[in-house]
């Protein structure tokens, strides 16, 4: 899955590091989540440089639904915000992706965690993520996989972790291979 050489991607120094949060609860949940990382990573301007292991999760919000698979990857990058963001939307409409309740039922949900140190407040993208500190279906991949590129960040991450509340939803389910 981790492509280690791309010839068509710049020198390491150019990558943004951005990490998206992934979620299934319809159909192949497994499958799913690893046919989104499948599309990101064709993307000649997009890396996968780290995966969390599978967690299984409680539904949060609308909670008449089955249970998440939720992890986070690491990628680098050298497109913007933006054009990633879209790659992940298009990526979330390639497989089957609908919107009809919030918080409710999908095949696959990509969400933009961070990007890089990158801050701001557009409607259409705001970063970090709005509600990622108050997830711990999001905390405990994004710690995971950020220990590795950014170990000061990721204890910061697990300081309010653990003063969070609501973490019993959150449940190891495969580490990743």
């Amino acid at each position: 899955m981790m492509n280690e050489e791309k010839a068509d991607i710049h020198s390491q120094e150019d990558l943004a590091v951005a990490y998206i949060g992934l979620g299934s609860n319809l159909g192949d949940r497994e499958q799913y989540l690893k046919e989104a990382l499948r599309m990101l990573e064709e993307h000649p301007e997009i890396r996968i440089l780290g995966l969390s292991s599978f967690y299984e999760t409680d539904p949060v919000g609308y909670v008449d639904q089955d249970p998440f698979l939720n992890m986070v990857a690491a990628v680098g990058t050298t497109l913007s915000p933006e054009d990633l963001f879209a790659q992940m939307l298009g990526a979330e409409q390639h497989l089957g992706r609908k919107r009809e309740v919030r918080w409710g039922p999908r095949t696959i949900d990509l969400d933009l965690l961070l990007y890089g140190s990158r801050t701001q407040e557009d409607p259409r993208l705001i970063l970090p993520h709005p509600r990622m500190m108050e997830r711990a279906f999001v905390l405990i991949p994004l710690i995971e996989v950020m220990k590795a590129q950014n170990p000061q960040q990721a204890g910061a991450l697990e300081d309010h972790l653990r003063r969070l509340s609501g973490k019993e939803g959150v449940t190891l389910w495969k580490r990743m291979q």
